[in-house]
């Protein structure tokens, strides 16, 4: 499976927005969108030019991929998706990428960045409804129970993870057992309840076109 193995930072300074991508680090001055908020290469700091519409659609759009660690040609077939489901085809888009088993986890404070719980998910550290699912993308439904294996309890990162849950906050349609190392899906989840400033418009008119 294709993933970007780049560095991270420079997809933060490339969109002029933390995206919170290594986990804890972000919350530091060590953080390098902190230090360097312009973006990167040799004209990263160049005078600012107007740009097109579609250069503004194209970075939402790009902002929101990267957001969730996703290649182009799964994003767009959430896209494709959400356009063919009734409803808004923005929150529905929203919602798919919210739905996935490695945002969940991340969401539910097992994991400080999505980056980090897409490789608990892979290396067999999470049960769906008690049976072994290592796929990333995987799509919950509400009454889902995700639950941590008996012998993953121990892992440092994700004791030190759910000890700073606090922080972020656990949305309402998910809830978290903390003593229990699981989380229930308790709805589907509301565009309110996420916090990052998405226009999921703009990515809509851009694959409207």
């Amino acid at each position: 499976m294709a993933r970007y193995t780049g560095a991270v930072c420079r997809q933060c300074r490339r969109e002029k927005l933390k995206l919170f991508l290594k986990g804890d680090r972000c919350y530091t001055d060590k953080c390098a969108f902190e230090r360097r908020s312009f973006a990167p290469g040799q004209h990263g700091q160049a005078r600012v030019r107007k740009v097109s519409d579609y250069a503004i659609q194209l970075r939402e759009k790009q902002k929101v991929r990267r957001m969730y660690g996703i290649m182009e040609g799964q994003f767009r077939q959430y896209y494709k998706r959400a356009a063919s489901d009734k409803g808004v085809t923005g929150e529905k888009l929203l919602q798919y990428l919210e739905r996935r088993l490695d945002n969940v986890i991340y969401r539910s404070g097992f994991a400080d960045s999505r980056n980090q719980a897409r490789q608990l998910v892979k290396h067999n550290h999470f049960l769906v409804n008690g049976k072994k699912v290592n796929v990333p993308s995987f799509l919950v439904t509400p009454a889902d129970e995700i639950s941590l294996r008996e012998k993953s309890r121990k892992i440092e990162a994700i004791v030190d993870s759910l000890e700073a849950v606090a922080r972020r906050g656990v949305p309402t349609w998910l809830e978290l057992d903390k003593d229990g190392f699981k989380t229930t899906v308790k709805s589907q989840p509301e565009r309110q309840e996420i916090t990052m400033p998405i226009q999921e418009q703009l990515i809509v008119e851009l694959y409207s076109k």
